[in-house]
């Protein structure tokens, strides 16, 4: 026969396991409920040109932009969510139309698109992606790069419902 000792430590981990197995006696899935809504970053609408076109490629390509869009709360990823980008790049500044374009996310929230290398902009290699499609809150990113030299940037969302 078994003999159950009481004592601080034991009732600790009992209270603990309870509270983990939650009251039905089964382990719950891990929640991503605590997931934060991405916050639009300062200067991250800079030249932001409303509607910019769906395209395969902006320009020549050479550089990728990629990432992942996903909902708040639970951090689902989300499917055919509109991600607009635009860059100052060795074929043109950040305010021409021919430097913008947008790709939709794949069913796993995530995106890619090449655009022709970015280029420093008052001393900061940056490319600024925009989520604005209205199924959500409109986000803006301004990601800075590490070095001019390199030739991807990723950027993540996590978007809020409108």
């Amino acid at each position: 026969m078994m003999t159950l000792i009481l004592n601080r430590r034991n009732l600790l981990a009992a209270g603990g396991s309870f509270v983990a197995m939650g009251a039905s006696g089964l382990l719950l899935p891990a929640s991503a409920q605590g997931v934060a809504p991405t916050e639009s970053m300062p200067g991250g609408a800079n030249n932001y040109q409303k509607g910019a076109p769906i395209v395969e490629r902006i320009g020549k390509g050479g550089f990728v932009m990629s990432g992942t869009v996903r909902r708040a709360g639970d951090g689902a990823p989300l499917a055919g969510q509109r991600i607009q980008m635009w860059a100052h790049t060795v074929e043109g500044r950040e305010d021409n139309p021919r430097s913008h374009g947008a790709t939709l996310t794949d069913k796993n929230g995530a995106f890619r698109l090449e655009m022709p290398q970015i280029i420093p902009v008052f001393g900061q290699p940056h490319g600024h992606l925009a989520y604005d499609s209205g199924d959500f809150k409109t986000v803006f990113l301004r990601p800075v790069m590490k070095s001019a030299k390199d030739t991807s940037l990723e950027a993540h969302f996590v978007l809020q419902p409108a």
